[in-house]
C-alpha cells in the first residue's frame, strides 16, 4: 500500500470517518495528519457549487458558472477533440471555485427516450458514449481536479430509482450497458466514479463485488475511487467490502460506527478497510488545489467557447427548398416561448446558474442580415399548469406578414428532470395547434427545436425546415443565430434515434420498472440496433444530419484493424462531415443486430477538398460477450464492415475476415426466436428467461408484508397505519399539485420515491438506521411499541456517537 505508514497512524475511528461525507459536497479532512477533505460539485455541463447550504437537487442557488450544451447535445458533435477542450474549461472552473472533484459526465445508455435525465446523457450507443466521456475526463483531469463518471451502471430510469432492480442478461450488461464505461475508464483514466442508485440482477450496485471489483478494478485496470450516488447507499460495510470507498452525502456518526462495529465483531477485516482507504488517499493528494492557483476564470471566453460547442451541435433534421440559411435581407417572425426564455438546460442536481444567457430574441433582432418584424411569445404553460390559449388573429396576422417564421417550440420544464420520467414522447397540445394554426397562412416554417431527448413530430412532412439544438447551453441561443444565417455551417448528427411515435420503440412494453423492477427484456437491441433488425421505420436515423454542403465517399480500403477512405466536400460552402463505420456479421451463429457502430471520425472540408481518413477498429469492433465461459469472445468468419453517413445511409461496404476464438455457442439448444429475428418489442416471458438463464424475479410488491426500509414512501399506501396512509395521501396530493404546476417540485418526487433507508443516508445525524427500524413499526401499525424503540433507538443513537466523538478528539493523544 502507498499510505501504509500514513494509515497505521489513523484510529479506527478515523479510518471509519473519512468513508463518508463531511457536508452535502464536501469530505471529511483529519488536520492532525495532514489529510485534506475535497470538494465535489455537481455539473456534467457546468459547475453547481452552492454558496450557502447545499442541497444534492439543485433547488438552493449556485455561484455563476458557465452553463454548456447538455452531454445529450454534445454528443451530436461527434467530435472529440471537442469534448477534450469542454472538458478543459469544465477544469478550469472547478480550480476557480475550488471544486475538487466534478460529478460527471453522465454517460447511462438512452434505453429509453422518456428517461427523464436523457439530457444529462450522451447516447443510445456505447462506443459513441464512451468515446466523449473519455474525453471529457481526460480534460477535466488536465487541470489537477477528478472527473466523476456516473451512474455505474444500468441506472436507465428515474422513476423508483433508489430501489429498482435492472434485470438484464449478462451479454446485454456487458455489450451495452458497461461498454460505454469501459471505454471511459481504459481511455480517460478517471480519479472517481459514481455508484448507481440500483440493484442489478437483485444486488445494489454500490455493493456489487462483480461490478465494483472484478470488472472495474481487475478486468479494467481502474485506480480510482467509488463514491455512492447521493444518498445511494444501501449497506455501508457491505459497500466497502465491494470496493465502495465513500459514502455520500454526510450520513452522520451512525454510518461511521457501522464500519467500526463491523470491524470489532470481525464482519469487517480492518486490511480491507485500510486497503479502500489507501484507494481513496491516493486519489485525494493527487487532486488537491493549490492555494496560489487562480480564483477567476475568463467568463466571456468561456462564453464564446460554450458558443462553439453548441454551434457544432446543433443538428439540422430537415431542409426542404433550401429554406436555410436564411436568405439576406428576409422578413421573419419570431413565434413561441422559448423566444424569449429559452429552454437551456434541464433540471434536477444538474442545474447551473449561468454567468450570463443569450436569447433568440435578443441575438436575431442584432442581426443586420435579417429584418425581424415581430415576435410572437405565448407561454406554452400558465401559471396553472394548464396550456396558454393561442391569440389567434394576433398571431395569424404576424405570420402573413413575413416571408419565413422561425417557429420555438419543444419540450417545457415539466417534462424532463432528474427524479421523474417523460410520460410519453408528444408536445404540448397548444404547441401543436400552434403550429396548425401557423401553416395555415404561411408555410415557410422553420420549426426550432429545445430538448434533452427525442420528441414525437407530427408536423414534420409539413413544415420546411427543423433545426434542433437540443439543450445548448447559455450560449444555445447565439449559436442558432449563427447557423440559421449561414455563419456556421451545421454539422451535428443525432446521438439517437427519433422513432415516429413511442410505441415504436423497442423498451415500450417495459419502461418503467413500474415497482420492484425493471426488465430488460428487448436484450442488445435498443435504438437504432432494434430498428435496424427489425426493420422499423424510424422519424430520423441514428447517426442523421443534414448540412449547407454535400460529401461524398470513396476509395474504401478494410483490414482487420481499420478502414481507410476518402471523403470530399462536393458543395459551394466550407464544412464537417462525421463518418461513421459500422459492423455486422449475416451469417453468424451467435444473434446480433445487423450492424454496430465501432468508429467515427469528424473531418472540416473547404469546397472541393479531399481528404483521406482511418477510422481504427479496435479489440471492440467484432467482439462478443459468452455468457457460457464467461469472457470476450470473436466469432470466426468474414464480417462486413460500412462506412456511413448515418446508420441508414450507407456510402461504401467492405469486408474482413476474422480469426475466432473456438467458443462454445452459448445459445445451442435454445431456440430464442424473437432475439434471433431481433423483433423483442413483445418478448414472451419465458424466452426473457431463457436468455436470463434464471428465473424472472418477482416484479410486484408484495401488499400484504410489512414495509421494510428498502421499500419506498410511495408504499404508504398499503401501510397498516391510519396515519401512515394519511401521510401518503399529502404526499400523492402535493405530487400531483406537482404535476400540473408546469414546475416539478424534485423535493416531493425525491421524498415520494424514495426508499425508507433514505431518512437516514439522506437527513445527516437526525436519523439512523435503527430509528427508520422503528418508524416503520410505527407504519405498520405497531404505533405504541414502535414509539417506544424509536426513542429507545434514539437515546442510544445520541450516547454512541457522543462516544465516536470523544473518541475522534481523543484521536491525537492515543495515536502520538
Amino acid at each position: 500500500m502507498k499510505y501504509a505508514e500514513l494509515i497505521s497512524r489513523l484510529t479506527l475511528e478515523e479510518k471509519a470517518a473519512l468513508l463518508s461525507g463531511k457536508g452535502n459536497f464536501t469530505s471529511k479532512e483529519i488536520k492532525r495528519l495532514g489529510i485534506p477533505g475535497i470538494t465535489f460539485s455537481d455539473g456534467p455541463h457546468g459547475l453547481r457549487k452552492q454558496a450557502g447550504a447545499a442541497d444534492h437537487l439543485g433547488l438552493n442557488p449556485s455561484l455563476p458558472a458557465t452553463c454548456y450544451p447538455t452531454a445529450a447535445a454534445v454528443a451530436n458533435s461527434w467530435d472529440v477533440a471537442l469534448g477534450e477542450a469542454l472538458g478543459e474549461h469544465l477544469g478550469i472552473e472547478c480550480v476557480a471555485q475550488r471544486v475538487n472533484m466534478l460529478l460527471g459526465p453522465g454517460l447511462n445508455i438512452k434505453r429509453s427516450p422518456l428517461c427523464g435525465r436523457a439530457f444529462e446523457y450522451f447516447s443510445e450507443d456505447p462506443i459513441l458514449a464512451g468515446k466523449m466521456a473519455a474525453a471529457y475526463i481526460r480534460g477535466i483531469q488536465s487541470k489537477g481536479v477528478s472527473a466523476c463518471p456516473k451512474h455505474f451502471a444500468a441506472n436507465s430510469q428515474e422513476t423508483l430509482r433508489m430501489s429498482s432492480d435492472s434485470v438484464v442478461d449478462e451479454r446485454t450488461l456487458r455489450e451495452i450497458y458497461l461498454t460505454a464505461f469501459e471505454i471511459a475508464v481504459k481511455e480517460g483514466r478517471p480519479k472517481a466514479i459514481m455508484s448507481a442508485y440500483n440493484k442489478i440482477n437483485g444486488v445494489y450496485a454500490n455493493e456489487d463485488k462483480h461490478l465494483l471489483r472484478d470488472i472495474l478494478r481487475d478486468e479494467w485496470g481502474f485506480d480510482g475511487m467509488v463514491v455512492t450516488d447521493w444518498g445511494g447507499s444501501d449497506d455501508h460495510v457491505a459497500g466497502v467490502k465491494a470496493g465502495s470507498h465513500i459514502e455520500m452525502p454526510a450520513p452522520g456518526p451512525c454510518s461511521d460506527l457501522l464500519l467500526v462495529e463491523a470491524v470489532r465483531n470481525g464482519e469487517l477485516e480492518e486490511t480491507v478497510l485500510d486497503e479502500r482507504l489507501d484507494e481513496y488517499l491516493n486519489v485525494v493528494f493527487s487532486i488537491t488545489i493549490a492555494e496560489d492557483a487562480p480564483t477567476e476564470f475568463d467568463t466571456e471566453a468561456h462564453h464564446e467557447f460554450a458558443k462553439k460547442v453548441a454551434a457544432e451541435s446543433i443538428v439540422l433534421l430537415k431542409n426542404e427548398d433550401g429554406i436555410l440559411p436564411l436568405p439576406h435581407g428576409a422578413r421573419v417572425g419570431l413565434i413561441g416561448n422559448f423566444v424569449r426564455k429559452p429552454r437551456y438546460q434541464g433540471a434536477g442536481s444538474s442545474i447551473v446558474n449561468p454567468t450570463k444567457l443569450d436569447t433568440a430574441l435578443e441575438c436575431l433582432n442584432a442581426c443586420p442580415e435579417i429584418e425581424v418584424v415581430a415576435s410572437y411569445e405565448p407561454d406554452f404553460l400558465q401559471s396553472d399548469g394548464k396550456p396558454t390559449e393561442i391569440d389567434t388573429i394576433n398571431m395569424k396576422l404576424l405570420a402573413r406578414n413575413v416571408e419565413v417564421v422561425l417557429l420555438f417550440l419543444g419540450l417545457t420544464e415539466d417534462a424532463e428532470s432528474e427524479g421523474m420520467d417523460r410520460r410519453h414522447m408528444a408536445l404540448k397540445r397548444n404547441q401543436l395547434d400552434l403550429f396548425r394554426k401557423i401553416f395555415s397562412v404561411n408555410h415557410n416554417v422553420v420549426v426550432i427545436l429545445s430538448g434533452g431527448s427525442a420528441m414525437e413530430l407530427p408536423f414534420a412532412d409539413q413544415c420546411k425546415a427543423i433545426v434542433h439544438g437540443y439543450l445548448g447551453g447559455q450560449a444555445g441561443a447565439a449559436a442558432m443565430t449563427d447557423v440559421l444565417l449561414g455563419r456556421v455551417t451545421p454539422s451535428g448528427k443525432l446521438a439517437e434515434s427519433w422513432p415516429v411515435r413511442y410505441e415504436d420503440t423497442p423498451a415500450f412494453r417495459y419502461f418503467p420498472g413500474a415497482e420492484k423492477t425493471s426488465e430488460y427484456r428487448e436484450g442488445p437491441f435498443i435504438g437504432y440496433r432494434y430498428y435496424d433488425t427489425a426493420k422499423i421505420p424510424v422519424r430520423f436515423p441514428f447517426g442523421f444530419g443534414l448540412s449547407y454542403t454535400t460529401f461524398a465517399y470513396s476509395d474504401l480500403r478494410v483490414t482487420e484493424n481499420g478502414a481507410t477512405f476518402s471523403i470530399k466536400n462536393t458543395g459551394k460552402v466550407p464544412g464537417a462531415e462525421i463518418a461513421q463505420v459500422y459492423v455486422g456479421k449475416r451469417d453468424g451463429k451467435i444473434f446480433r443486430p445487423t450492424k454496430e457502430l465501432k468508429g467515427f471520425t469528424k473531418v472540416f472540408l473547404n469546397p472541393g477538398e479531399e481528404k483521406t481518413l482511418t477510422v481504427p477498429l479496435d479489440d471492440k469492433a467484432f467482439r462478443y460477450f459468452n455468457v457460457k465461459t464467461g469472457k470476450w469472445e470473436f466469432e470466426e468468419g468474414a464480417y462486413e464492415v460500412y462506412v456511413a453517413a448515418s446508420s441508414e445511409d450507407i456510402k461504401l461496404t467492405g469486408a474482413v475476415e476474422v480469426v475466432g476464438t473456438d467458443a462454445p455457442d452459448p445459445y445451442k439448444g435454445f431456440s430464442l426466436p424473437s432475439y434471433r429475428a431481433g423483433t423483442v418489442a413483445d418478448v414472451p416471458a419465458e424466452e426473457f428467461a431463457v436468455l436470463l438463464g434464471r428465473p424472472i424475479p418477482k416484479a410486484k410488491w408484495d401488499r400484504a408484508r410489512p414495509l421494510e426500509r428498502n421499500d419506498t414512501i410511495s408504499q404508504l399506501c398499503y401501510a397498516k397505519s391510519r396515519a401512515a396512509r394519511f401521510v401518503f395521501r399529502r404526499i400523492e396530493a402535493m405530487k400531483r399539485k406537482s404535476d400540473v404546476s408546469g414546475k416539478p417540485d424534485l423535493n416531493i418526487y425525491a421524498i415520494y420515491n424514495m426508499p425508507f433507508r433514505g431518512i437516514a443516508k439522506l437527513m445527516g445525524p437526525m436519523v439512523d438506521l435503527n430509528m427508520v427500524d422503528s418508524i416503520l413499526e410505527i407504519v405498520n401499525g405497531r404505533f405504541w411499541g414502535g414509539l417506544i424503540h424509536l426513542i429507545s433507538a434514539w437515546r442510544r443513537k445520541g450516547k454512541a456517537e457522543k462516544a465516536f466523538e470523544r473518541a475522534l478528539a481523543d484521536a491525537g493523544k492515543e495515536k502520538g
